[in-house]
């Protein structure tokens, strides 16, 4: 099924003068990739141009801000989500596998080539250019300019690049040396992103060798900014070996404001409550929309969030929260379950540090409001996003680390009490100072503002 406003069929000579420039979106399924490419869509709507985007039934729901926002700019290609007996019946979105399912959804998506390529032959208007994920390398070859959108950071995408080349990471002694880059860093095996193959015998890598396709796309934008990761916006500058390499983040800076009407959580009562706090005195905890901590891992926080006697905001979704935990931190601690305002919250003057697993969105949210982050990464590209802030930026503080790891509660409770306290003044002045630097690059005459300018008239150009 196909659906979505089709412009009627206009004589050739006028077609081009007549109608705005046609650009095909195309998001990967999942939270993390799919919302910030919908926020990138909303600014190109904003300048002008007309979209179209490939989308499955059940993931159509997180089209309606837009669809809403640009009724006649964009309309939705529906596919039907193509089955394959590894998934379970009804999964279209990353959400329901957790990291893990990455490589059957990426598998399932690469038979919507034919479709697509039905629709935009059939299409009176096709569009000029593609922008799709950068997880979706195959769509490379569909006949039209294919900008590759990365929803992570450029260090994340300079480390695949790395090894885009290589077989497999045990080519490199462990751990890991990327003497290529900047700051040469080095990784254990386990803390290098989950799409490097780390076997010869993958049976896999047919599916992660359209990762670095990427790469020879025509275009590549970034998720990112210039004052978080210069040096390696750069590095993809040269290793792609032109300058169709655009910065336009954080864009949850400057996409659509998000509310979830499907939430219980009472927004105002926890948007009241910090009212009531002194200003940098809350921790907000949340670790994304895939993780669930284990029953040990939340008695080891609670215990460690009790004994801080910090105040504290924790996202805990379905976390099994110990027995009487919320009483005995009544007034100075509440437990959130469900959606979360998270760009609210992070920017309310209460709230001082944000407990994180560092997965990219969450990093720039937090960049952009100003809030040090304590690292909690867990999988995926938490670790590279980590070492990014912890070391790299001083923006950030390490509590733990490993999506199995049990922390010492004794050991949490100190880091928290003394980063949110005097000895995390200098890490908070820091992340202050970068939040005032990342909304500034969205601003006017701000880099990442001049690098969506510059996608603008590349597209415009096409």
């Amino acid at each position: 099924m196909m659906t979505g406003a089709i412009p009627p069929t206009l004589p050739p000579e006028t077609k081009r003068s007549v109608l705005k420039p046609h650009i095909m979106v195309f998001p990967y399924p999942a939270q993390g990739h799919l919302l910030p490419l919908l926020d990138l869509t909303h600014q190109l709507c904003l300048h002008g141009f007309t979209i179209s985007i490939i989308i499955t039934p059940k993931n159509l729901p997180y089209l309606s801000p837009l669809l809403s926002t640009h009724p006649s700019a964009v309309s939705a290609v529906i596919l039907p989500f193509p089955r394959q007996p590894s998934l379970p019946p009804g999964v279209e979105n990353v959400k329901e596998l957790g990291c893990s399912g990455n490589l059957l959804i990426m598998a399932s998506l690469r038979h919507l080539r034919e479709p697509i390529i039905k629709w935009l032959c059939t299409h009176p208007n096709p569009p000029v250019a593609l922008i799709s994920d950068f997880f979706l390398g195959w769509t490379n070859d569909l006949g039209i300019p294919r900008f590759a959108f990365f929803s992570s950071g450029a260090f994340l995408a300079s480390i695949v690049h790395f090894f885009s080349d290589k077989r497999h990471v045990y080519e490199s002694t462990e751990p890991v040396c990327l003497l290529e880059l900047p700051r040469t860093p080095v990784f254990k095996t386990e803390h290098l992103p989950s799409f490097v193959p780390q076997s010869p015998s993958s049976q896999d890598l047919e599916i992660l060798k359209d990762i670095p396709m990427s790469f020879s796309s025509y275009g590549c934008v970034f998720n990112s900014c210039d004052c978080l990761e210069d040096e390696y916006m750069e590095y993809m500058k040269q290793k792609v070996g032109h300058n169709r390499v655009f910065g336009v983040g954080p864009l949850s800076s400057i996409g659509l404001s998000t509310e979830n009407p499907n939430s219980d959580v009472d927004v105002k009562a926890l948007m009241s409550w910090l009212d009531g706090c002194p200003n940098g005195s809350v921790l907000y905890i949340c670790f994304g929309s895939q993780k669930e901590l284990t029953k040990d891992q939340c008695d080891a926080l609670a215990l460690g969030l009790e004994k801080s006697m910090t105040r504290f905001v924790w996202v805990a979704k379905k976390d099994p929260i110990p027995d009487g935990f919320e009483d005995r931190v009544s007034g100075r601690g509440m437990i959130v379950r469900g959606w979360a305002p998270q760009v609210a919250v992070l920017n309310h003057v209460a709230v001082g540090g944000f407990l994180s697993h560092c997965g990219w969105n969450s990093v720039l949210e937090a960049m952009a409001s100003g809030t040090m982050i304590l690292a909690w990464p867990m999988e995926a590209d938490q670790f590279v996003d980590a070492r990014l802030l912890v070391e790299h930026k001083s923006v950030a503080v390490r509590v733990s680390e490993g999506g199995n790891t049990v922390p010492n509660p004794h050991e949490l409770s100190r880091i928290i009490a003394e980063t949110m306290g005097e000895c995390g003044r200098e890490v908070c002045a820091r992340a202050n100072e970068m939040g005032r630097k990342a909304r500034a690059t969205t601003e006017v005459g701000g880099n990442s503002s001049e690098d969506l300018n510059r996608l603008v008239k590349e597209l415009s150009s096409l």
